[in-house]
This record gives structure tokens, C-alpha cells and sequence, in this order.
């Protein structure tokens, strides 16, 4: 799927013999280095292949070519066969294609074979048969090896090997026995330390770039691949951080959209009847998120008679403002048609239950004051019961029988309920996030606190009232986030303003 060289991206990695051995890293096998052997895509060209299985699926693979592969390894295989030699005084050499020495016991690096005195005709003598050549002023029972494009070259003086009573048997085997040793370390270094340990490197910061720590960077320098991989990964990560706060900034002014929509549906102008003395309201809404669920409204649907609700729909967020929306716009229709308080109830709780496939669900209180007796006809459905503030500064639940919550069943039938406001007389309209507002050490504000600040606050306009309220919750909670929409709504009937 992706790929330093474009040409592989897309590639069927079971079409060809050579790809295909790689597929057991999906199975249970973690490591996997294949032999120098032809591409499956191109079989003019060989390559010795690493891989190595990723967590979260898939694996990652990395390719030499010969030239590459040789140049690595000389860097490594220097020194290698220094503190090695064939009995005691033996010795063991690695020489590249061109028959340099690059590692030898003598520190004769860069210097050839015919150096040393040794004469070898590969022509003439066979891989791991020996043979007799002079070196460093000894003759000697020497033998070689190819492995990886190298030529490794043991040599043991014949006066030391002598004394052994199997010279053939000593030779063959020690000579053996030190040549893949010394070239399974080189190799074993090299694909381990240099391939598979960089593999690993990647696959742990791309681990840790797939948990959303998105300011990991990749930073494996030590071959041209892997650095252009860590460039690539790199690349991929700040244009997947771009595009994200692309994304957050257009979120945001949408939500910001959005917000304006939702106040603008909202009563914000205040006195809202300029004409009208009989009463003073005042409302407000605070909410959670930039879009909230809560909501009050308050119109007149006779000369004289005034409809006021308040709401709290479950959930917040985008999805708790449409279904407040649609809420509050049923409301209102069903109110201004004519129908009773009740009546209202029970018609939007059917509409709301008719469309519900997200589950949601809606508390209300609604009343209908007459503005000329001070008489409310109001009905609950499962909100928090409102603070009748008496004109004498004591305040008491107005309690009720509650009905079931908005959207919650079909065929619900909703009751009315009555009370007469006293001139002064003010009602207290709230959500549960006053009540349910949370300090740092994780304590309610809750019903005594709230009736307590009513006290408290003393005969005041209805705006006062409100805000007294909202700054007290403020300074209770402190510097705790706040958790729900906070709303409230005060109507007082028969203050002279």
C-alpha cells in the first residue's frame, strides 16, 4: 500500500514466487530475511529482502541491492577477524570483489592478498578445498570461501598443522567453523542491527503515531532508505495534521454558525413587552458547548394570556440542539393553535415519539399565566419542579405530580396543575445544570443551596433575581469545567415597574 518506490505501490505481492514468502508475516512469524535471490516483478535484478510484522496488521519491508548491501557491510566487517586466527598463529581475511583486504588480523586493511605473499587462482582451486600458499614468509594450508560477495580466506602455517595427526580433518574443520562464524556475525549484525532493529525503530513511533500522538517524528538516518522513509512518514503525519486542524477550524466556525442560530430562536430582548405592566420576565442560557439542549421561549398565545416554558433535552452537542429546535418549534404551534396546556403535552409528545430513531428525550414545564388574575395552568413533564418566590422573600418548591418526559412513549396523557400567583409573586423556572453544578472536589450545588441564594437575594427584578443565581453557581463551582447547559427562567406577576 505504500511504497519508497511508486513503482511497487498496488503490487500483488502473491503473484511472484519471491514476494510470496513474505506473506507468512501475516500469519504468526514476526522476522523474516530472505536469501539474495531475483524480484518477482523483475528478475534481472537481486535483492536480499527484511521484514518485520507490524501490531496493528501488515508488515514492513525493507530491500538491498548488491552494491548496497557490500558497501554496509564493509563498514561493519572491519576489524571483525582481527582477534580471530586458524590455531595459534593462523589467521583469518575478508576481501571484497576487487580483492582488498577490509578485515584481517594484521591490520592490513586496503592492502590484496598477493600482499601477503599468498597466491590464489580461483581458476585453479575450488571453494573449501585446500590448497598451499606462501603467506607472511610461511607456507600454509589455506582455504576459501564466497559468501555475500566476499571472499573469506583462512590460512594455517603447515609447520603448526603438522602436528596434528589428521592434518585434512584439523584444517577442513577449523578453518570451516572460523569462516561461518566470522561471516554469520557480519551477516547477523548487519540484517539484525542495521535492517530489522531499524524496522522496529519505525514500527514503534508509527505505534505511537496511531494512538493520536501525532507530534512523534521518524527519525532513522542510518541508510538512504530509511531515511527516505522517515522523510515519507514524516511528510504523510503534517499533512494528516493539516488537514485535522483544517477540519477542527472549519468544526468550529460552523459550531459558532450554529451557535448564533440557536440564540437567535431564543427571547433576548428584555423588557420583551414594553406595553404590558402586568408582569416582568427575564430568561438566559449558558451552554456546556459551543451548541447546547436546553431552552426556554415564552409568548402570548391570547390578549391575555401568556405562555412560558422551559426545557432540557438528553444529551448535548449538535445532535440535543436539533432535537431542541424541533422541540421548541412544536411548542409553539401546538400552543398557538389553541390547544390547553395539556393538550400541548400530550400532541408534542406523540409528533416527538412518531421520528425518534436517536432515542432522545426532552423534560418541560409549561404554564399559561393570565397576565390579568395572576392564575397559572401548568403541566410537568419529568423537568425539575420550579421556586415559588413569594413577595415576602420566602421561596418553596411548586410541587407537582410529574408526568413522564417528552419523547418517551407514545399515548401519553398529560395533567394540568394550577396555581395563583400573589401580587409579587415570582416563579423560578431552572435546569438541573444549577442543581447539578459540581465544584472541584466533585460537590452538587443541589436544591437547599439554590432555594438558600433565593432567600438570600431578597425581593429584586426578575433580572437581578437571575443573575444573582448564576453568579453564585459560578463562585460555587470555581474552577470546575462546567458540565451541562445551564438555563433560567423568572416571570413576576403584579410588580409595578
Amino acid at each position: 500500500s505504500h511504497s519508497t518506490n511508486p513503482q511497487f505501490v498496488g503490487f500483488d505481492m502473491s503473484s511472484g514466487e519471491q514476494a510470496a514468502e513474505f506473506l507468512v508475516l501475516l500469519d504468526d512469524l514476526t522476522e523474516f530475511v530472505q536469501r539474495y535471490q531475483p524480484l518477482s516483478y523483475d528478475d534481472s535484478i537481486s535483492r536480499k529482502y527484511a521484514g518485520v510484522a507490524l501490531a496493528d496488521g501488515g508488515f514492513v519491508q525493507v530491500g538491498y541491492d548488491a552494491d548496497r548491501f557490500h558497501r554496509d557491510i564493509s563498514e561493519l566487517v572491519v576489524g571483525v577477524t582481527r582477534n580471530r586466527h586458524v590455531g595459534e598463529s593462523g589467521f583469518v581475511a575478508v576481501a571484497d570483489a576487487d580483492g582488498l583486504i577490509v578485515s584481517s588480523r594484521h591490520e592490513n586493511e586496503g592492502e590484496t592478498l598477493a600482499s601477503t605473499g599468498m597466491s590464489l587462482n580461483r581458476n585453479e582451486v575450488l571453494e573449501s578445498e585446500v590448497f598451499v600458499s606462501n603467506a607472511f614468509g610461511e607456507s600454509c594450508y589455506c582455504m576459501y570461501e564466497l559468501a555475500e560477495g566476499y571472499l573469506v580466506v583462512a590460512a594455517i602455517p603447515m609447520s603448526e598443522a603438522a602436528l596434528s595427526r589428521d592434518i585434512s580433518v584439523v584444517i577442513t574443520g577449523a578453518m570451516m567453523m572460523v569462516v561461518f562464524a566470522a561471516l554469520f556475525m557480519v551477516v547477523w549484525f548487519l540484517v539484525d542491527g542495521l535492517v530489522v532493529g531499524n524496522i522496529h525503530r519505525v514500527n514503534r513511533s508509527l505505534n505511537r503515531i496511531a494512538r493520536g500522538e501525532l507530534g512523534t517524528r521518524v527519525d532513522v538516518r542510518t541508510c538512504e532508505e530509511f531515511d527516505q522513509l522517515s522523510d515519507d512518514i514524516n511528510a504523510t503525519v503534517s499533512t494528516l495534521k493539516r488537514y485535522i486542524s483544517d477540519a477542527e477550524a472549519r468544526i468550529d466556525a460552523e459550531l459558532a454558525l450554529a451557535k448564533d442560530i440557536q440564540y437567535s430562536a431564543i427571547p433576548s430582548v428584555f423588557p420583551p413587552y414594553p406595553d404590558r405592566n402586568e408582569f416582568e420576565i427575564w430568561g438566559c442560557m449558558e451552554t456546556a458547548r459551543e451548541v447546547g439542549g436546553d431552552f426556554y421561549d415564552f409568548y402570548f398565545v391570547s390578549e391575555d394570556t401568556l405562555a412560558f416554558v422551559i426545557a432540557d433535552v438528553s444529551g448535548k452537542g449538535v445532535p440535543a440542539a436539533m432535537f431542541m429546535m424541533r422541540s421548541k418549534t412544536l411548542l409553539k404551534n401546538c400552543a398557538e393553535s389553541g390547544m390547553s396546556v395539556e393538550e400541548v403535552l400530550t400532541a408534542v409528545n406523540d409528533k416527538l415519539c412518531a421520528s425518534n430513531d436517536a432515542g432522545m428525550f426532552v423534560t418541560a414545564w409549561m404554564g399559561y399565566l393570565n397576565v390579568k388574575t395572576g392564575e397559572i395552568v401548568f403541566a410537568n413533564a419529568g423537568h425539575n419542579p420550579p421556586l415559588l418566590k413569594h413577595a415576602d422573600g420566602s421561596c418553596e418548591f411548586l410541587k407537582s405530580r410529574p408526568n413522564l418526559v417528552l419523547a418517551g412513549m407514545e399515548g401519553v396523557r398529560y395533567r394540568r396543575c394550577e396555581v395563583i400567583l400573589q401580587p409579587g409573586d415570582a416563579i423560578f423556572l431552572y435546569t438541573d445544570g444549577v442543581t447539578e453544578a459540581v465544584n472541584v472536589e466533585n460537590e452538587l450545588y443541589g436544591d437547599p443551596r439554590l432555594i438558600e441564594t433565593l432567600d438570600h437575594c431578597g425581593n429584586i427584578p426578575v433580572s437581578a433575581l437571575c443573575e444573582c443565581v448564576i453568579g453564585n453557581v459560578r463562585a460555587f463551582a470555581g474552577e470546575a469545567p462546567q458540565a451541562d447547559d445551564i438555563t433560567m427562567l423568572c416571570l413576576k406577576w403584579g410588580a409595578a415597574r
